[in-house]
């Protein structure tokens, strides 16, 4: 082996590109994105500062927040998941709320637990359908760092609207409705620990700094500029590059695989795949939006019926990243809180991934069903103005 590659191998930088064509053309999607990016900031007079500040919001407004948030619940799961499935299989009647309010916690962390449930036998499928009509999944902590009010209504809404519809949904199929084959409740073993390399290690020892920061901003304490600046784009790069080599979005979890994966390596992925939506997000439209002279909100004023047919139907894309660009647009007034509340209740967020890897059937079918309470809320905000 290669000096290179031993030092590759040694700082974990090379993981996410995988061997062969198979592994590379992720790895080339990514970077062709980011570097069509870059060229727009490069060719944009001011667009190098204003991707700056956009790299630092994302880190210390977003990521900071999803990989907190993240571990508290990885090691609370590892902790209790056992628990939680004999509880949910022993108190029947409040696996629909539960389920809706592990779909409403902020992040996808709940959603996935409330999916693994049903895997498992442990979750009715309106139980499901609950979680994934009050998920809005890492968006959430977008909204939460920008409104916090408005967040805390879309939860409530969201939460009602959810359990609304499970309890529907499970006195018209029955509680054991679309349970995979063989789910027998029991628990495979959870890996909460895992060995870091070099750079997850630095990744880590930004956060508690970025967390710090973040929170006292969130709380509209004063902190000092430069230091919060030179942490979040710090972190904000850091993630950027490891986002560009590895990927994210928990792969693994896609295959089915979350149980196995070690928790501390999949927050690592996790908050680098939404910081890099957020980037995108905050340097799209700030840049390009800005350099373009576009009135985004003018134009989708043209069409304002619309428009929340348009959230709904970008919620039905698996994946946190477009609900992060859908209330991206929202914070900038570019659309309006009805549009932001059916993207909400459709979307599904990165629990749909292990989803349909367990339960495509079920997965698909519970996804159709979030349409109807998104539709009723949405355009029922919209006739009230909102």
């Amino acid at each position: 082996m290669t000096a290179i590659a031993k030092t590759i191998r040694n700082v974990g930088i090379g993981s996410g590109i995988g061997a062969g064509v198979g592994g590379f053309r992720p790895f080339a999607a990514r970077a062709t994105a980011l570097s069509v990016l870059t060229v727009v900031v490069l060719a944009v007079p001011g667009g190098l500062a204003l991707a700056g500040q956009a790299i630092a919001d994302a880190y210390l407004s977003v990521s900071v927040f999803v990989a907190a948030s993240m571990l508290v619940l990885y090691a609370a799961e590892g902790l209790l998941r056992t628990d939680l499935g004999r509880a949910l299989e022993r108190h029947r009647l409040w696996q629909v709320p539960a389920g809706a309010v592990l779909g409403g916690l902020p992040g996808c962390g709940g959603a996935i637990v409330a999916v693994t449930q049903f895997s498992r036998g442990n979750l009715s499928f309106g139980g499901v359908v609950a979680t994934l009509t009050s998920t809005m999944g890492d968006a959430m902590f977008l909204l939460l760092a920008r409104e916090p009010a408005t967040a805390g209504a879309v939860f409530i809404i969201s939460l009602a609207a959810g359990i609304a519809a499970g309890y529907i949904v499970d006195a018209i199929h029955g509680p054991r409705f679309m349970l995979p084959a063989g789910a027998s409740g029991a628990a495979p073993a959870e890996r909460f620990a895992g060995r870091l390399n070099r750079v997850e290690t630095l990744w880590y020892a930004l956060l508690a700094p970025g967390l710090a920061l973040g929170t006292m901003d969130a709380l509209q304490i004063e902190v000092d500029d430069t230091t919060a600046g030179a942490i979040g784009i710090a972190g904000g790069l850091l993630a950027l590059g490891m986002w560009l080599v590895r990927g994210g979005e928990n792969l693994a979890c896609q295959s089915g695989a979350c149980e196995f994966t070690p928790k501390v390596r999949k927050v690592v992925d996790d908050a680098n795949f939404v910081s890099a939506w957020v980037v995108f997000a905050f340097v799209g439209y700030e840049v390009l939006i800005a350099a373009a002279g576009i009135d985004l909100e003018a134009a989708f004023t043209v069409w304002a019926a619309a428009v929340p047919a348009i959230g709904i139907l970008v919620g039905f894309i698996p994946g946190c990243g477009p609900q992060i660009v859908t209330t991206s647009l929202y914070l900038d007034g570019a659309i309006p809180l009805s549009a932001q509340l059916g993207n909400a209740i459709s979307n599904d967020g990165d629990a749909l991934f292990p989803a349909i890897a367990k339960a495509p059937r079920a997965a698909a079918l519970a996804t159709l069903y979030t349409t109807v309470p998104a539709v009723l809320v949405a355009y029922g905000a919209y006739v009230l103005g909102y």
